[in-house]
């Protein structure tokens, strides 16, 4: 019964207020109700206003000669416009004004939902957006419920053997059957690429856009106006000082509420609908107690009919008083048979109805059932957090997920603090400090200390209270502020080799023809291709830490920094590259610092096929050569300029790899060299920063042909 009055009440909400039917082609109009747009645009023309200006027909596939089909004569032939019969039949009596020659007319549209004048504007319905969502919604209805008279039939199909559509082209705006479809999209064409939907009445665009801005999308969202912006209605003056959220945000902040708002309506219709059996049970109950009390006051007549014999007892008593028989048996004929009577009555008499209720007997089994089965609302259990996802960078990214039994959390709350002393002895703790109501199961945790460790856990919240806390987890937080760049690829990058991907934080490399015969020359004489990939910014001061990660099966990914000028000049001059002093390594078995005092342009990292090179540390430790450890998931860097100092990082625990010098003379940038396949990526900011607020440099990307052996 609920779900079908549920049904009822749903279809009612799809009703247009003015003519009481399925919406079709609905608006929103400034008071937020919606209403066809045809049944607006006959409001207005039946209080005196202009025809407004409506959107033209849905383009078709014969629509134009270049597209025209075979087919076009079979096509039935377009219906009478609605608004055109109510133009025919009320424009006479509007009194015929000129749009040039007087002002712009202010149209007051009565919204029959909340009775109130709304005032459209100038452009009148060409300023109200079109409802989508309402549409999407009655397409899903009419595909749920059988309405029996809604069944779209093909466009292009030949009456009377027109069969029912079974697709629609959103691209096309037409309805289709099997065989039409197929016809009007050919396979090879761009046609094919159409996006086909259930067929459907009424085609509607594939995203909103500006009324005002013809193609701009409307990404914004102005919460003092309340209403959707496209990026040049954002820049106005209007809306200056107003609070405007990305569209994004917008979106997940109004969809958490109204989960929460329905989740709420939800748990409490138990509770309603228990109250109406109540309310049921008691009418039930107090018809049956009128019904007994009618059976009662037939009983207490029929008890004061018997009280009336009491005058006939008196009367005896006094009658057998009588001591003359004669008299007395004349008189007593007549009492004695009235006596008689009474007495049959008192020998047939019984209760018509109890007055005490004891025959009500009230059928409880199902409230014991019910109450036998019942499953009290407990707290969530301890969330479960996901280490893999979270991380540890500009910010502090916490991910987590509930037991899969246990009860559903309607929030979160998310609690963090410093460890004070993490070298030292004591240890010490900060207090704790919390972001509460978090929705989802993600949070981002900012305005953090640098080279430090954070302690974090999460406890879910529903109405039974909070539950048990999580395990806590351990982040260090990066020792330098965060640098963030992308790579380039407007410099000569090869691309049949290397490609970047979306946003610049992705390289992929693939061997190409040098490699191979490269391996071909191995016992003689070869040489590698080399590609370098340079960041866009350069640094000339202070400290900065930036991670990536190298693909496992990279053949040999080279990553650190360089003097870019340096950088420059070996990828551009022809060199004797098997002389160490060339070696784009660190530079520390180079033979440098021999040819001249001064820290080596270079420091990098060789890493390949899941290891990588440990080049050796000092005089101290010349009997030991370079050593190989395990490739990180994530290698972090840490250039100090003013030191000349980069320092390698396992950027998940912060444990120092490897630490070299550098020059840092001259501006400094991070780089990267592919030789052979591999593949690279960024580690990205957690936060949505722009990158913009740097300008834009020159990126030095080169290829030079290398020795096989460097």
């Amino acid at each position: 019964v609920i779900e079908k009055k549920g049904s009822i009440d749903c279809e009612r909400e799809l009703h247009c207020p003015v003519c009481e039917e399925m919406v079709k082609q609905p608006i929103v109009l400034p008071c937020m109700h919606s209403v066809c747009v045809l049944c607006a645009a006959e409001v207005l023309v039946q209080r005196g206003y202009p025809p407004p200006e409506l959107p033209p027909e849905p383009n078709t596939p014969t629509s134009s000669p270049i597209t025209r089909s075979p087919r076009q004569t079979r096509r039935p032939p377009p219906k009478t416009d609605r608004l055109d019969r109510v133009i025919r039949t009320v424009c006479g009596t509007h009194p015929g004004r000129r749009r040039k020659d007087s002002p712009p007319v202010i149209m007051l549209f009565p919204c029959p939902t909340c009775g109130k004048d709304v005032e459209l504007g100038e452009r009148g319905l060409a300023d109200c957006l079109r409802n989508l969502t309402l549409e999407r919604i009655v397409e899903r209805y009419r595909h749920t419920v059988s309405l029996g008279s809604m069944a779209v039939m093909c466009q292009f199909c030949k009456p009377p053997q027109a069969l029912e559509a079974t697709k629609g082209c959103a691209d096309c705006r037409s309805n289709f059957c099997n065989e039409c479809f197929k016809l009007y999209h050919p396979w090879g064409t761009p046609r094919a690429q159409h996006e086909h939907i259930l067929p459907t009445h009424s085609f509607r665009p594939k995203v909103l856009v500006c009324v005002e801005h013809e193609q701009e999308r409307l990404q914004f969202y102005c919460r003092s106006c309340q209403r959707l912006l496209c990026p040049l209605c954002k820049l106005r003056r209007a809306h200056s000082g107003h609070k405007i959220l990305p569209i994004a945000l917008a979106y997940q902040t109004l969809k958490e509420k109204i989960t929460k708002e329905m989740n709420y309506v939800f748990a409490n219709q138990d509770s309603v609908q228990a109250q109406i059996t109540q309310v049921e049970s008691a009418m039930l109950l107090e018809g049956a107690r009128a019904k007994r009390a009618g059976a009662l006051n037939a009983q207490l007549s029929e008890k004061q009919s018997l009280l009336e014999n009491a005058g006939l007892l008196t009367y005896t008593q006094e009658l057998l008083k009588e001591t003359d028989q004669s008299c007395f048996v004349q008189a007593a004929r007549v009492t004695h048979n009235r006596l008689v009577k009474a007495i049959e009555k008192l020998q047939h008499f019984s209760l018509s109805a109890d007055p005490s209720f004891r025959h009500f007997q009230m059928d409880v089994s199902r409230e014991l059932k019910v109450l036998s089965s019942m499953d009290f609302i407990q707290a969530p259990l301890a969330p479960v957090i996901d280490t893999q996802k979270t991380l540890a960078y500009d910010q502090l990214y916490l991910c987590w997920r509930l037991p899969q039994d246990s009860a559903p959390a309607w929030h979160y709350s998310v609690e963090y603090l410093r460890k004070v002393g993490s070298s030292g002895s004591n240890g010490t703790h900060c207090s704790w400090q919390r972001l509460d109501d978090v929705g989802g199961t993600s949070a981002v945790i900012d305005k953090l200390e640098m080279d430090s460790v954070y302690i974090l856990r999460v406890r879910g919240c529903n109405k039974a209270g909070f539950g048990e806390h999580s395990e806590e987890v351990y982040l260090h937080t990066p020792p330098a502020p965060v640098l963030s760049f992308c790579l380039d690829s407007r410099w000569g990058l090869h691309a049949e080799r290397v490609a970047l991907g979306k946003g610049q934080t992705y390289a992929r490399s693939v061997p190409g023809m040098t490699l191979l015969q490269a391996a071909d020359r191995a016992l003689t004489s070869c040489d590698l291709t080399s590609d370098l990939l340079v960041a866009d910014v350069s640094i000339t001061q202070g400290r900065h830490y930036w991670a990536c990660s190298v693909e496992p099966g990279s053949y040999l990914v080279k990553v650190g920094v360089g003097v870019e000028a340096k950088l420059q000049e070996w990828f551009h001059l022809p060199q004797d590259m098997a002389s160490p002093r060339y070696d784009p390594d660190s530079g520390h078995d180079s033979g440098a610092e021999d040819a001249q005092d001064c820290p080596p342009p270079f420091c990098f990292l060789t890493m390949g096929m899941g290891k990588v090179l440990l080049p050796k540390c000092g005089a101290s430790n010349t009997s030991t050569g370079p050593l190989t450890a395990p490739l990180p998931p994530r290698l972090g860097l840490c250039l100090d300029f003013e030191k000349g100092r980069l320092t390698f990082y396992d950027a998940h625990s912060l444990r120092v790899l490897w630490e070299g010098t550098v020059d840092c003379s001259a501006p400094v940038c991070p780089a990267f060299c592919f030789i052979g396949g591999g593949a690279l990526q960024l580690q990205e900011l957690i936060a949505n920063r722009s990158t913009e607020q740097n300008p834009p440099r020159r990126v030095t990307i080169q290829t030079r042909a290398t020795d096989a052996g460097h």
